[in-house]
């Protein structure tokens, strides 16, 4: 009877980490360039009573044996990359990423940070920097009193300076064989790991790696209704799971009160 109880536990354990991670992606639903995590679960170890395919008599075997399971585990929460809507700002240091890719910034501890979202600004020295004001790499220097500043599909940067539209740079994209292995740091930011392979760096629109759009962000991806839907069925596991304890604590108050 108690292997109810701790069963039922594990369960009541799961379906709270799957609510985390739905409160997370409510959270978050107006965060630009945000993507929702998903718990994936998987079953314990299993107690084998009876081994399937094991001697039952001299000329038979068991077609399926007793096997016990001991409860269940959050296996990973896993990243969906999936893009979101793209939103008109107008505004021309706003940037977004139509397909694949990440843009590049220098954290302050000199490694690379990847991040979608594209609200960038320029700095006292006139580099181009995320809202944290980490510098976007490669660096992107704005000579003072440009104006008329463009970032074309590919990457291209340029500005007026002088009455004269000049090459300034150009932005380079990243991208990832298994982004949902990158490590996610906070602040929109994600950073690489074994499991996501190196940063395949490339110029926007090509080698599979989305074009920029000036003047709009992208939106989370997160559906207020779907993820409504999944705390729904989550608060219903977690019910059946508190059924359960309690169903095993009341065999359990008979055994004692009886026997």
């Amino acid at each position: 009877m108690n292997s109810a109880l701790w069963v039922s536990k594990t369960g009541l354990g799961a379906q709270d980490t799957a609510l985390r991670a739905i409160s997370n992606n409510l959270a978050n639903v107006g965060t630009v360039g945000f993507k929702k995590d998903r718990a994936v679960f998987e079953d314990l170890v299993y107690q084998i009573n009876q081994q399937p395919g094991g001697q039952s008599s001299q000329d038979s075997t068991l077609p399926s044996g007793i096997q016990l399971g001991t409860g269940v585990r959050v296996a990973s929460t896993q990243k969906q990359f999936s893009i979101g809507s793209l939103q008109t700002t107008e505004r021309s240091l706003d940037l977004a990423i139509e397909g694949r890719g990440f843009f590049q910034i220098t954290l302050p501890d000199g490694s690379v940070g990847y991040t979608r979202t594209g609200s960038f600004s320029v700095d006292q020295d006139g580099q181009l920097v995320s809202a944290q004001g980490y510098v976007v790499e490669p660096a992107i220097n704005v000579p003072q009193g440009s104006t008329g500043i463009t970032i074309g599909a590919d990457g291209t940067v340029s500005a007026v300076v002088n009455g004269t539209s000049t090459q300034i740079g150009n932005l380079q994209l990243a991208d990832f064989i298994n982004p949902t292995g990158l490590e996610a740091i906070g602040g929109n930011l994600y950073r690489e790991t074994v499991a996501s392979g190196a940063a395949l760096q490339s110029a926007p629109g090509q080698n599979g790696i989305g074009e920029v759009k000036q003047g709009m962000l992208e939106s989370s991806n997160v559906s207020v209704v779907e993820e409504m839907v999944n705390m729904v069925a989550t608060q219903r596991a977690y019910e059946m799971n508190a059924r359960v304890v309690s169903t095993a604590d009341q065999m359990l108050q008979y055994i004692a009160q009886n026997l």
